[in-house]
């Protein structure tokens, strides 16, 4: 057998760090651990507790295959395949977005809805929102609408696998969409023509800039979305925003005639989600 058809994991391991901390990848240790499960088919735990278990010849070509994507700057989600998003797993690919942390909490705000509530997720992309509501919130009347023919086969096949049903609408926003709703939520395209050259070579090389810019102030879709809602008879808009953004998308909601608006921080201190409540002030 040659030297390379069997390596330790910890050796390969190590390397593939080095390798990706030139590369300027900012998470090395954690990307090239989930890389290695993924080529050995095993979950990272089995690896951290046995680092020295050997890698064959065709596990070790799989693990390059896999870190010369990293390399490229390839969000690990999508070399993957999927991403964890609350207590559900989702399938991604080019197609849709990421799911982020900080998306968790338009879901979170949102189970505190009552019992049978018309829900609709808008830009539904690979369903995070939706789905991840469907499972803690069956009782929901959920349905879910994005203008991607791509996205929503990402979404309906998510759905499928997980076993849950999700009316799936191909729509521009609320466009064609029957209200009222008693809520309405939202992470729309919010990134700024300024802020797109500074963003890290993960989003801007491969995530779909249809799903993340927003315009020269990022609130070109916002826009057209408040007033979409407002017109869909919606009780509740809530809208994810950029940094910056909610004193402005909250000005949006009031004009729009959502009396209230309140604002929700991230778990970064970051004013995360503008909510717009109908009704008397």
């Amino acid at each position: 057998m040659n030297a390379i058809a069997v390596a330790p994991a910890g050796s390969a391991l190590r390397g593939a760090v080095g390798e990706l901390r030139a590369a300027g990848v900012p998470t090395p240790e954690l990307d090239a651990g989930l890389l290695l499960a993924e080529a050995l088919g095993v979950e990272r735990a089995t690896l951290i507790a046995d680092p020295d278990r050997p890698l064959g010849e065709s596990q070790l070509r799989r693990f390059e295959e896999l870190l010369a994507r990293r390399r490229a700057r390839e969000p690990v989600a999508y070399i993957l395949g999927r991403k964890a998003f609350r207590h559900i797993d989702l399938s991604v690919d080019q197609r849709v977005l990421i799911p982020r942390p900080e998306t968790e909490l338009l879901v979170e705000l949102a189970l505190e809805l009552p019992p049978g509530a018309r829900v609709a997720d808008v830009g539904t992309g690979s369903g995070a929102v939706a789905l991840a509501l469907a499972h803690e919130r069956p009782d929901l009347e959920l349905i879910a609408t994005d203008r991607d023919a791509g996205a929503l086969a990402v979404a309906r096949a998510n759905a499928g696998r997980l076993g849950i049903a999700l009316e799936l609408v191909e729509a521009d926003l609320l466009v064609g969409v029957a209200g009222p709703f008693d809520a309405v939520l939202c992470n729309p395209p919010y990134v700024t023509e300024h802020e797109w050259p500074q963003l890290v070579p993960e989003i801007v090389r491969y995530e779909p800039p249809q799903a993340l810019l927003g315009g020269p102030d990022g609130l070109d879709v916002i826009r057209r979305l408040v007033s979409g809602a407002a017109a869909a008879s919606a009780r509740t808009l809530a809208i994810e925003v950029g940094q910056g953004q909610a004193d402005a998308v909250a000005a949006l909601m009031r004009a729009a005639g959502f009396a209230r608006a309140e604002r929700h921080r991230d778990l970064a201190g970051i004013e995360r989600v503008v909510v717009g409540r109908a009704g008397p002030a």
